[in-house]
């Protein structure tokens, strides 16, 4: 990773932290939820997806903070993802993020509460007034529905349902990446997408763009896949090997270690080319497009 991206995303990691944390009160009548909800959602992680939404707005506005609402929705999403995957009924894990996972900690119920808290709480965001001041209300609209696509049956739930649904099941190529579109890319293809309409692209660019999130969406999970076989539990801060274990739809199964990772570069190489036209200005989507491939963790 270059110095230039680790400041990059020290940075916007940095403004998404501070905004996320004044989302969920610490005391009040309420104060036992929303600890369940401030465990997850203040964990630390990637915060790939808001960082994505940031850095495509910035395409188009020299100042993205407008956009935190919209940007840190995504992760409220995305953490409510990982809180219901973790549950027995699911993926049964222990660890996220290197600490016990939410219904460890919290019990079943209240995992589950807090999922469904925090996605509602993403589309409280999306529709505040806020974000008014940066989009007309047609264009917030807008970045509304392609958000709940994204995380609904269309989207991120449709893909977790096929995922559960192919454990143990011999795969073709069109079906694993349909299962990986849905199940990570689509919110990724989201984030990006909802950058764009903050930045007010024309049809062109969010085109663009949208072919680009399309295709790190897809390496984002390949990467996923080979770290699930290569990586460590120290690196992951969770479980590895558990794909396997459950006999998952991965690349790796199917493909192998070293053509999955063949599919991957030509993937990365695949975005970069989407966002050519845009010049210096999408310089850090390169970035992270490469981070993606490269990352440990």
């Amino acid at each position: 990773m270059s110095l230039a991206l680790k400041e990059y995303l020290a940075a916007k990691r940095k403004v998404v932290e501070e905004y996320l944390a004044t989302l969920l009160p610490e005391e009040g009548p309420l104060a036992g939820h929303y600890t369940a909800l401030r465990y997850s959602l203040l964990a630390g992680g990637k915060r790939v997806r808001p960082i994505l939404c940031l850095a495509a707005a910035e395409i188009f506005r020299a100042d993205s903070t407008p956009c935190l609402p919209a940007a840190c929705a995504l992760e409220c999403i995305h953490t409510y993802s990982l809180i219901h995957d973790d549950l027995p009924a699911m993926d049964d894990d222990d660890l996220r993020r290197g600490k016990p996972t939410n219904h460890v900690v919290f019990g079943e119920a209240e995992a589950i509460l807090a999922g469904d808290g925090l996605l509602t709480l993403a589309f409280e965001l999306l529709a505040t007034p806020e974000l008014a001041a940066v989009v007309d209300p047609g264009a917030q609209v807008r970045i509304i529905r392609l958000v709940a696509q994204a995380a609904g049956s269309a989207g991120m739930v449709g893909g977790q349902s096929l995922d559960v649904a192919h454990e143990g099941k011999e795969v073709d190529l069109d079906t694993l990446r349909l299962i990986h579109r849905c199940k990570t890319g689509a919110l990724i293809t989201a984030a990006v997408q909802t950058g764009a309409v903050l930045g007010n692209a024309d049809d062109e660019a969010f085109d663009r763009l949208t072919a680009y999130g399309d295709a790190i969406g897809l390496a984002f999970q390949m990467k996923d896949d080979l770290l699930n076989v290569e990586g460590t539990q120290e690196e992951l801060g969770k479980a590895v090997g558990s794909d396997a274990e459950r006999q998952k739809a991965t690349y790796p199964a199917l493909l192998g270690l070293e053509q999955t990772k063949n599919e991957l570069e030509q993937t990365v190489r695949q975005a970069i080319a989407c966002i050519e036209p845009f010049g210096e200005r999408a310089e850090p989507l390169r970035q992270l497009a490469r981070y993606i491939q490269e990352r440990r963790r």
